[in-house]
């Protein structure tokens, strides 16, 4: 198991369901583990159940996880209806909705900035505990005459556990955490990917500036 995860960690964000399928069959006994910790690309296929789903109510998409999973439904936030329909699946308390309904509200502003995965779970004791899982997927490909074939991917996944007073709110304090989350994600990107192809494209084609310079003779 902890090579099969070793094995994703490295795929490129493109080849991550191929792969993982290729696990599912090679170690069915963890199939399981695997669904549950591995990060797959976001795909919007409207109306059918595949990892973004529509919901035909509030014609709003939601994320398919196992965290909204019961049996082979997933319960909408919008509707807190499961598809399909599922008499008997779980769905939250009142106090519990009513949080899930303010969040849907509060977080739609974070909604199509950028390719990212998150998962807060708080756990109540006076104060709060919150772990906070954040996952970047990045694909880009180019293929045209002028620049010829690119191929740039990967993936940075942080984890981020903090304990605060319950009195500010659940929300405020989710909202702090995915915040300065957000702002390491961004950093890790553009200097993990970016930076450094940045530094190796001037160094196989320096700009003209580059070029023109001329050491002073010794």
């Amino acid at each position: 198991m902890e090579a099969a995860m070793d094995l994703m960690r490295r795929m490129p964000p493109r080849s991550a369901e191929t792969a993982l399928n290729a696990l599912l069959s090679l170690l069915p006994d963890h199939s399981l583990d695997l669904l549950s910790q591995v990060d797959l690309p976001l795909q919007v296929k409207r109306f059918i159940v595949f990892q973004v789903c529509m919901d035909k109510e509030s014609l709003k998409e939601y994320i398919l996880c196992e965290y909204n999973r019961d049996a082979d439904s997933y319960r909408s936030p919008w509707s807190n209806k499961y598809d399909p329909p599922l008499e008997d699946g779980t769905v939250p308390s009142q106090g519990m909705r009513n949080l899930e309904v303010e969040a849907n509200e509060v977080f739609s502003v974070y909604r199509d900035q950028w390719t990212r995965k998150k998962r807060v779970g708080p756990e109540e004791e006076g104060a709060a505990h919150y772990c906070l899982n954040s996952t970047v997927m990045l694909s880009l490909t180019t293929n045209n005459k002028q620049s010829g074939t690119f191929n740039l991917s990967g993936s940075i996944r942080r984890q981020m556990s903090m304990t605060l007073a319950v009195a500010d709110g659940h929300l405020v304090n989710m909202g702090k955490m995915i915040e300065e989350m957000e702002g390491k994600l961004r950093n890790s990107l553009d200097q993990v990917y970016f930076g450094k192809t940045r530094e190796m494209v001037c160094t196989l084609r320096p700009p003209p500036e580059v070029l023109n310079m001329r050491l002073p003779d010794s």
